[in-house]
Parts: C-alpha cells; structure tokens; sequence
C-alpha cells in the first residue's frame, strides 16, 4: 500500500471543475494583477477569519515581512519568537535588520512557552511574534497580556493555522496582524506561492496596502519604499474556490486525528499524549514507544499530525520503505542554523526545541486519507516496535 504525505491530487479530483472554471475566468478577464478576483479573496479571508481587513500578498515569508515593514521595525530592534519554526518566521526579521530573541517551545503544544517570553522583553523589544504551529494556537491570552503590558506589536504567524481558534476567536484576529500562507501543502493551499494578512486596524490595513505595491499610493508617487508583495489573481480564483471546502476539509483532518489517536491506543504499543508524557511519564528519562499529539486549545485544524517516537530516523526509513510518507518539520533549529550563527547560540540553550527537533515526526493527515492506510501506517510503526533487538 502506498500511503503518501499528501495527496493534493486526491483533492484536486474533487473540485476540478470548480477550479478549472475560477481560472478560466481570470483567463478570460486578463486582470491577473490585484484587481476584482483579489478583492473578492481578501473579502472572503476576512470574513472567515472574523477580521474587519484582508490584504492579500505574494506569500505567507512576505506577509510576515511587510507586517514588519508596518511597523518600522528594523536595525537596533529585537522581536521575540520561537526557534522551533520554519526559517521564514526568522528570516522575516533579520531579512528587515531587526535582531531574533528566542523563547523555547511548551513541550505540550510545540508552540513558543509564554510564560517564558516576559525574561526576553528588553527595551529594544518591537514585537512578539507566535507561530501557531501544526494547525493549533500558542497561548494566546498570556501573550496578549505581556504585549499589552508593554506596548509591544503581535504578529501572529498563523501559516499553518487557518480556522485554528483560541477561545473561541479565530487564529489571526487576536494580534495587530494574523499572516497566513497559501502554499500548495497547506490547508488552504493555492497554485503556487500565495498569502495574506488580516487585521482588525483600518490604518494598518491601508499602509499594508501601499507598502506591498511599492509603497505607491496614488500609483506612481511614492512617500514610503514597500516592495512587490502583490497577490496575483490566478492565485486568489483558486483559493477563494477553495475556501468554500476548507470546514469540510478541516473536519476531516480532525476526524483524521482522533482515528490515529484511537489506532494507536489499541495497537498495544507504549502510547501516552504530549500531555501526559510531559506531566510525568518522562521522570524516569524513558519515552514510551509513541507520544501522541495534545489538541489543548478550542479547535486545531491539524495542518500535521506529529509524534515523538524513541530511534525516529531508523522509523522512517522504515516507514519510507513501505510506501509511507513522512516529513521532520523541523530538523534544525533557528537558533542552530548556520546563518544565524552570528547570534551566538549553541547546542544546549533551547532544550525543548532540541528535543523535539531530534524526536518528532508527522504522519499523512490529508482529508483524503482512508481508514485502511491510517490502519496501514499505525500497524507498521507498531511492527516497528515489537520487532526482535
């Protein structure tokens, strides 16, 4: 059986027709730059978003950037965020000159501890920025209140976490800006790069606005230098098509979820959620074979379902060689990468990021996933585990 990671062709069968006609009449119109499709995009995103403005942008790294940019937030400026993220969270900032301090993750949640954020603010601090990572939100209200606290900007990194909510608000609208992605692989995905940012302040919105067409408002008169983040109607057509299926989809990832969490807990492996592993089943220094993934807020939309697991490399070549995709997200740290060196980190100081960079490991959890390939890839990690030593 072949189990992929993701099945984007799956889906694609599904709404074909939907799609190939929201192209064609991009095609037909021949506006393929902002105009009337993308509009009608940055409408529909902050409706489901519940956020007063959408502006739609040229990618989920450039969101990021030009919320930046709003701000004026560049060299001699420090911005708070997590370690334990994909490279644009980092490189948004340093791209702007402005300096990264990390904060380490809840081992829980993989989400930046914020009870830890309030020893980082210094008076240089800008902005904090939480990744709401695999599709469920960091704590919202403890970061909502030291931001407050200290007059600090929220940029909330919800790439992988649309329609994620945090008492009962939807990830995005918490902060000064939610950025998202429209990268083929994620819930949302478009046909190529794409993205978008809410918020719920008009003059950020408008400012948003010129900053991604070169800072030009009226077109050719420039007060402020932006850059070309503009969304591309193509783009937009193809995502508001599918955003009409994304509770759908989403309800299926969920479904998803709780079916992997019950296969595990019957396959007669050592199995334990995040939750109990951290809270002390790990006193002793031993794992059990599988820790489960804790969904700890109101809704998690699961853009990965990870696990931590005992010897994961050796597990997925294992899984690779039957037929099971998998994916390490993410490897090495930020605070590890070779270009931040600079920053002078070393192994050791963000320990839960470490950990979980060596330990975890995502399973297919595409909408599209049948009973007998989630039966398929719990029964060969459980064959994995009681092989002889």
């Amino acid at each position: 059986m072949k189990v992929p990671l993701l099945d984007l062709k799956a889906q694609y069968e599904t709404i074909r027709s939907e799609i190939e006609a929201a192209v064609r009449d991009v095609l037909e119109s021949q506006h393929f730059i902002l105009g009337p499709f993308v509009q009608k995009c940055e409408e529909a995103i902050a409706r489901y978003c519940s956020s007063s403005h959408a502006i739609g942008v040229s990618s989920g790294s450039d969101a990021l950037i030009i919320c930046l940019m709003a701000e004026g937030i560049g060299p001699g400026d420090e911005v708070i965020t997590t370690p334990y993220t994909f490279f644009a969270t980092v490189g948004a900032i340093t791209r702007l000159g402005a300096t990264p301090v990390f904060v380490d993750i809840d081992p829980v949640t993989y989400n930046i501890a914020a009870e830890q954020i309030a020893s980082k603010i210094s008076p240089r601090t800008k902005a904090i920025i939480p990744v709401h990572l695999y599709g469920q939100s960091a704590d919202m209200r403890t970061i909502l209140e030291l931001a407050r606290a200290h007059g600090l900007i929220v940029i909330e990194d919800a790439a992988q976490a649309i329609g994620a909510e945090f008492d009962r608000r939807r990830c995005g609208s918490l902060g000064e800006y939610g950025c998202f992605s429209f990268f083929p692989s994620k819930n949302l995905g478009a046909g190529g790069d794409a993205g978008m940012v809410v918020t719920n302040d008009p003059e950020r919105a408008e400012k948003l606005a010129i900053l991604r067409a070169h800072g030009s408002k009226p077109k050719y008169y420039h007060r402020v230098v932006g850059g070309n983040f503009r969304l591309d109607a193509l783009q937009a057509a193809i995502v508001s098509t599918k955003l009409t299926h994304l509770d759908g989809w989403t309800e299926a990832r969920r479904r998803n979820a709780d079916r992997y969490n019950q296969l595990f807990l019957n396959s007669g492996m050592r199995v334990c959620d995040s939750r109990e592993w951290h809270n002390g089943r790990r006193h002793d220094g031993r794992m059990p074979d599988v820790v489960l993934p804790a969904a700890t807020t109101d809704r998690h939309v699961f853009n990965q379902y990870v696990i931590r697991v005992v010897a994961r490399d050796d597990l997925r070549a294992t899984l690779q060689a039957k037929g099971i995709g998998t994916e390490i997200y993410y490897p090495v740290p930020m605070h590890m990468q070779e270009c931040f060196a600079s920053l002078g980190h070393r192994a050791g100081d963000f320990p839960e990021s470490e950990a979980a960079a060596a330990q975890t490991l995502a399973l297919p959890i595409y909408p599209e996933l049948t009973d007998a390939q989630a039966c398929y890839v719990v029964e060969s990690i459980r064959d994995f585990y009681n092989r002889p030593d």
